[in-house]
This record gives structure tokens, sequence and C-alpha cells, in this order.
């Protein structure tokens, strides 16, 4: 299949967040990136599930699909500005479980894969986002759940693969970590517009490692948890 689209993806609601703001950005860029022509109109959005299972039964296959850049959000409930993440770590949390109240099995995500993968495309989209009036920050720990899990399974693909934490959003008017004067998600979503648009004309493929056996398939019921 032809690599040729944008794949945007964000994450589904979870206990303590009804409303995931990934999910409300995410699917006004992909509007906003079709609006704009970037990848010749052919933009989707995968809002993912929030548990570990839907790595396999949801971004696996939309990563098969074939995209030449993918554009990933999570929401980082304690952060007070966008975060770009620079890596993805081989590491799973067996403390806290995912929405489904399961865990993974194991502390590695791919028994024998690489401890990290970098994103080479990080600094061009931090240095994007400043540019367009998002109060951006560098960050190398992408946590060890879900976001983690999804973003160091995308950087295995060998194509231009991006994870941006974003902090809740303010109302419109409030202080927060965009643009003045602009509604918070119109803000944001605009400024990642530009992002992909970057990465889309000016690609910057990493090395694929060779893949591994993925573990989240695998988990273990567990109680359910506030943080993911």
């Amino acid at each position: 299949m032809s690599r040729g689209h944008l794949l945007v993806t964000g994450f589904g609601p979870f206990p303590g967040v009804p409303v995931n703001p990934s999910a409300v950005v995410a699917r006004r860029l992909a509007a906003l990136a079709r609006r704009h022509g970037l990848a010749g109109g052919d933009v989707r959005l995968l809002i993912l599930p929030t548990r570990y299972g839907a790595l396999p039964t949801h971004l696996a296959p939309a990563l098969a699909e074939g995209p030449a850049v993918v554009l990933m959000l999570g929401v980082a409930r304690k952060a007070k500005r966008v975060r770009v993440e620079f890596r993805a770590r081989n590491r799973a949390s067996r403390l806290f479980p995912d929405a489904s109240g399961s865990v993974a099995r194991r502390l590695a995500l791919v028994a024998g894969g690489p401890a990290e993968r970098r994103a080479g495309a990080a600094v061009k989209a931090l240095a994007t986002l400043r540019r367009h009036g998002i109060a951006a920050i560098p960050s190398h720990d992408a946590g060890r759940y879900l976001c983690n899990a999804a973003y160091y399974r995308g950087l295995a693909e060998g194509i231009p693969v991006l994870f941006v934490h974003i902090p809740p959003l303010p109302r419109a008017g409030r202080p927060g970590p965009l643009r003045r004067g602009k509604a918070p998600v119109e803000a944001l979503a605009a400024a990642l517009v530009a992002v992909a648009r970057a990465l889309l004309a000016h690609p910057c493929v990493h090395p694929s490692p060779t893949k591994a056996e993925e573990n989240p398939q695998h988990v273990v019921p567990n109680r359910i948890s506030d943080v993911l």
C-alpha cells in the first residue's frame, strides 16, 4: 500500500476524564488538515480506546494502512504546557491499570525490543509550535502508560511519528499555554496543522527496529486507577 496519508490519533475517555481533550483537539486538527488539503486531503482520524488491548486491535491496523506521517495526541492532566515527546521507552507500569481494569503482564512493552525509540520529528515540531504561538516544551518522559505504549508502537514504523501531550484545555479567553485571543482548541489545532504540513513536506525518517511481540496484547485484570 502506498504511503501518503496523514494519520491523527487521540484517546477516548477514561476514569476522571469523561471528555478527553486529546480527542477534541484531534478531531479539530483532522478537520483543519483536510480543509487545507494536507496529504492531498487524505487525513484519517483514530480515537483510541484507553486500554492496552486497543493497540493491536485499533492502532496496528491503522499503521498497516501506510500513513506518511502520524501525529499522536494525549492529555497530561497535571501539565501546564504543551509537551513534545522526544522518545518512547520500552517500559510499562504494572501498578496502574488501563480504563478496562487491566495491566501489562510484563514491564517491557516489547520483549527483546530496544530500550527506547526516538522521534526524529520532535525538534522540528517543537520549533514549529513555538513559531505559531504555542508555549511548548520538550519532554523526554512520555510516561509508562498508554501514551508511551502507543508512541513506542508507532515509532517502530520507520516514518515520521510524533506524540504531543496537551494539558487540560482552559476556556476561551482564560490564561493557558495557547495563543492569546484564540479559542484553545482552535489555536492548538491550527499550530498542529503547521507541524503536520512541515513533516509531510520534509519527512525525517528514522530507522525502524525489528518488530517483536507487543506486550499490551497480554494483560491481566486489576482495579481501575484514575492514573493513566
